[in-house]
């Protein structure tokens, strides 16, 4: 990423903080950022997926002090402390939802020292409107949209498991590229929060053997696949025996994992369901349901795609340049 010290970064995720297995990309994306950038962090404690732009309002956010070694381990304190020998920076964790995180950061930790948030990335795909309106990813980007701040939300598609450890790299020069593209670049939308720019983006790298070539992945813009959900809970009661283990859940979960279900107690009854999502038709959709230009169709061809979105329930603009009086209801009561 060329170097712009006007720019300020904050770093959020819905992954938490580093752990090969539930959050591997985002201290590699972090040392890619810092090389250029002044970046702070902020992540969710634990992971916090599925969660989309979910705020706690009951309970009190608690944070700590968190100093990543660059094997990704590191102490947790409840008080700031200089930095020890191995230790990379300070970041910050809070018992919160991405989102939550992303407006804590803004407004409170790091009032106005941040003119772009990066979510991510993300372990797994986050395109259609499927994923996208349950990621935590996009709520935390969409939440400091709604901070009237520049926001990019990154997922890596996961296609081969385990992913190969070579493509985590070029992934995060990939990202930061496309980063820096946007942000030099950034989009007009005339209904935009911030002066008529588009409100945040949503970009998605699929971890394919292509990004080792010479000529890397195609990017591409993109619209969202406006699709549906299945079934996402299962039954697990002791009634319903024979389906007490389920898949890992996830866009991209592997297949064949499968966690078992623990009963609360001897005493549940037939309602006990637990988070077991369909995922077939949405993760191995075939290419005549996705419509072309949309983010799972360039998925699907093996392209990276960058969907601008809008901080808000989309509407259709059928009634742009209608005269204001053919807008009004008229009804026999």
């Amino acid at each position: 990423m060329s170097s712009n010290p006007k720019v300020r970064v904050l770093l959020t995720n819905d992954d938490g903080p580093p752990s090969s297995t539930e959050s591997p990309y985002v201290l590699g994306l972090y040392r890619h950022l810092t090389e250029h950038l002044g970046t702070n962090v902020v992540l969710p404690s634990a992971q916090k997926s599925w969660i989309g732009k979910a705020y706690h309002i009951k309970e009190i956010t608690k944070g700590n002090y968190f100093y990543p070694k660059e094997d990704g381990s590191g102490d947790i304190t409840l008080n700031s402390r200089p930095l020890k020998e191995g230790e990379i920076a300070e970041w910050i964790l809070l018992d919160g939802t991405p989102a939550t995180c992303a407006n804590v950061a803004l407004h409170n930790l790091f009032e106005d020292q941040i003119d772009l948030v990066i979510s991510g990335p993300n372990l797994g795909r986050n395109t259609s409107a499927a994923f996208a309106l349950s990621s935590g990813t996009i709520g935390a980007a969409m939440s400091s949209s709604l901070s009237k701040k520049r926001a990019i939300a990154i997922s890596y598609g996961t296609v081969m498991h385990p992913t190969p450890m070579a493509y985590f790299e070029p992934a995060h020069r990939m990202s930061c590229q496309i980063i820096n593209h946007l942000w030099n670049n950034w989009g007009e939308d005339e209904c935009g929060l911030r002066a008529g720019e588009v409100d945040l983006y949503s970009v998605n790298i699929p971890l394919i053997e292509n990004i080792l070539s010479d000529e890397g992945l195609k990017i591409c813009w993109t619209r969202m696949w406006r699709n549906s959900y299945g079934r996402l809970f299962k039954n697990i009661s002791r009634s319903n025996s024979n389906n007490r283990s389920v898949q890992a859940p996830g866009p991209d979960a592997i297949t064949n994992r499968l966690t078992e279900a623990v009963l609360a107690d001897e005493e549940s009854g037939d309602l006990l369901f637990k988070f077991a999502p369909e995922m077939k038709g949405l993760i191995t959709p075939s290419l005549a349901t996705l419509p072309v230009g949309s983010d799972g169709w360039a998925l699907h061809h093996g392209w990276v795609s960058v969907t601008p979105l809008r901080a808000s329930f989309g509407e259709p603009h059928t009634h742009e340049g209608v005269d204001p009086e053919r807008l009004m209801w008229k009804m026999k009561l």
